[in-house]
């Protein structure tokens, strides 16, 4: 399987470092932004499979990241992380087309299958547009 290419977003400097290490240590191909604006910048540079977003952030918060990155990049999944038992704000962000949602402190060994399943999601999708564009190519 190819390496999965994660952006992690959160404001909080030590828990995104420590995250973007424990997952490359888990042979993913992980990087950080610290704000929402950041994150779309470092998108528009380089694709990536999943965004791992936090809900909490000053400036741009998640969901206004979330409602950005289903405009721009429809095929990235995004799993949402609220460090606060906020379940309308998971709520709306599963409506917005989020993956999923964990609550912090995460269990790393959780995030990482959620990681695995939003990348076959989008490896999915992936797919299936390329059959149709062969079908209506032909």
């Amino acid at each position: 399987m190819e390496e999965i290419k994660v952006l992690v977003v959160d404001d909080e400097t030590e828990f995104l470092e420590t995250l973007v290490k424990r997952m490359k240590k888990r042979k993913l191909d992980a990087k950080g932004a610290q704000s929402g604006e950041e994150g779309l910048e470092v998108l528009k540079q380089s694709p990536v499979d999943v965004v791992v977003l936090d809900v909490k952030m000053p400036g741009m918060d998640g969901i206004e990241t979330l409602r950005e990155i289903k405009k721009s990049f429809p095929l990235v999944e995004v799993i949402m992380l609220t460090g606060h038992a906020n379940l309308e704000v998971a709520i709306e962000g599963m409506e917005l087309g989020a993956f999923d949602y964990l609550m912090k402190p995460l269990d790393i060994d959780e995030l990482l299958y959620k990681v695995q399943d939003a990348y076959k999601r989008k490896a999915l999708h992936a797919d299936r547009i390329k059959q149709v564009e062969a079908v209506m190519g032909s």
